[in-house]
């Protein structure tokens, strides 16, 4: 507990940012609400993201009524693997992750087996909002998975890992990897025990890692040492995290990413409110950035490969593991 309250007061001095300073002075000042929907709808998200070209994962198709889960074999019997997601979901509920097959039952990623009547369960419960925000009605979204990226085996246990990039004004301010445990189900949620790892801003490489908001050195589960992730083609990422604010609107954002081994980066989903637990993982805070980027001029001024080698060269950090 000393330790924890030593690590706060440490991070208020590198200006944390709070929840109510973020509520008011950015999500509220700088997102306008009538463009919520383009991202707290997952479904909307894709559809946008494809017309825009920015890269996501491939739309297999998308489940409106019970009446179609009845029948589903006929659409699932071609896919191998597949992703099902609420398009209202929030936190990573009511995502599950096939990966193969085992017989007549499907496979997660995990390696559990679970039967067509779960997937359809699963898919009537998602209707019904079980998973969604508000438990408004629902749709099922089902999508490819990602292919794993080979570089991060063993950094991630039982899942893909994804990148959670904060943009502000259309300016990359900071980010996280968030690499799946046992302890979190094989899903990239740091609430459910995955381990969130800061990245340098301009680099990509690792700066910290945390999990519970307890600082680490190495994966839980495999035993890997954190401090030697480096994520390579880093600026791709950050272009495509900016391409967001372009696409949306959206002054005050998160963009999760992952990368697909024969794809590269690809948008998972957008966050008109995202968290504030990046701050632990980096182990420093974001409103000396915030506060530096809202002197700048009217980010629409600027195409977003020029934000970001801005950000690149202003925001360099000192990325040394542990």
């Amino acid at each position: 507990m000393i330790a924890l309250w030593h690590n706060y007061q440490r991070m208020r001095s590198t200006g944390v940012l709070g929840m109510n300073c973020r509520n008011v002075e950015f999500i509220s000042r700088y997102n306008e609400r009538r463009l919520y929907p383009l991202v707290d709808d997952k479904l909307q998200t894709k559809l946008l993201a494809q017309d825009y070209g920015v890269p996501t994962p491939k739309l297999q198709f998308v489940v409106n009524t019970q009446h179609e889960v009845n029948g589903i074999e006929s659409k699932l019997e071609a896919l191998d693997s597949f992703v099902l997601k609420p398009a209202e979901g929030s936190g990573g509920k009511g995502i599950l992750v096939v990966t193969g097959r085992a017989g007549e039952n499907f496979v997660k990623a995990s390696g559990a087996e679970i039967s067509i009547a779960d997937v359809k369960r699963h898919m009537t419960n998602t209707l019904a909002g079980l998973h969604s925000l508000g438990g408004r009605a629902d749709v099922v979204i089902v999508e490819d998975v990602i292919a794993f990226d080979d570089q991060f085996a063993g950094y991630s246990f039982e899942g893909v890992p994804d990148i959670r990039i904060v943009v502000f004004r259309g300016y990359p301010v900071m980010a996280m990897m968030r690499l799946a445990t046992h302890a979190s189900d094989g899903k990239a949620n740091l609430h459910q025990g995955a381990v969130g790892v800061g990245l340098a801003i301009d680099s990509g490489r690792c700066l910290n890692a945390v999990q519970h908001s307890r600082r680490v050195t190495h994966h839980p589960d495999t035993g890997l040492d954190l401090g030697k992730i480096d994520i390579p083609g880093w600026r791709d990422l950050l272009l495509l995290a900016a391409q967001c604010h372009d696409m949306t609107g959206l002054g005050y954002l998160g963009a999760d990413i992952v990368l697909d081994k024969n794809l590269g980066p690809q948008l998972l989903e957008l966050n008109a409110r995202p968290g504030l637990s990046i701050q632990i993982a980096n182990g420093r805070g974001l409103l000396p950035r915030l506060r530096h980027l809202e002197t700048l001029p009217d980010s629409r001024r600027w195409q977003a490969a020029r934000r970001v080698d801005y950000v690149i060269e202003h925001f360099r950090e000192d990325a040394t593991a542990h």
